[in-house]
């Protein structure tokens, strides 16, 4: 197993379950800046099981290869909506963070197809 694959996945899905977390604590913050970019509290909920799934996903990929190729493409088009999504609503101010994830999740895409 490659050590960059191992290390991208395993960070990318901590942040995801950190950003999970999050998400499900409706924190006033959290929930204005889904709301800036015209996502509804009542989705928060989905959102992070989402996310909870793909960190799964990203850790079950280390031993199904299979898995862990269709887990990064489904990240890297969630977090290509989330900046559609940021840019459409102009709080773009608000995307590096979504790119950050976009990054991660295009590298382990990568790795697991080398």
């Amino acid at each position: 197993m490659k050590v960059a694959l191992v290390v991208v996945s395993l960070l990318l899905a901590g942040l995801l379950v950190l950003t999970a977390t999050r998400k499900l604590a409706h924190g006033e913050a959290t929930v204005a800046a889904y709301r800036r970019v015209g996502v509804p509290e009542g989705r928060l909920n989905a959102l992070a099981f989402l996310l909870l799934l793909a960190g799964a996903g990203l850790v079950a990929g280390l031993w199904w290869r299979l898995v862990g190729i269709a887990t990064a493409v489904g990240l890297v088009l969630y977090f290509v909506f989330a900046i559609g999504a940021h840019v459409r609503f102009r709080d773009v101010r608000h995307a590096p963070t979504p790119m950050a994830y976009l990054t991660l999740a295009v590298a382990a895409l990568i790795l697991h197809l080398a």
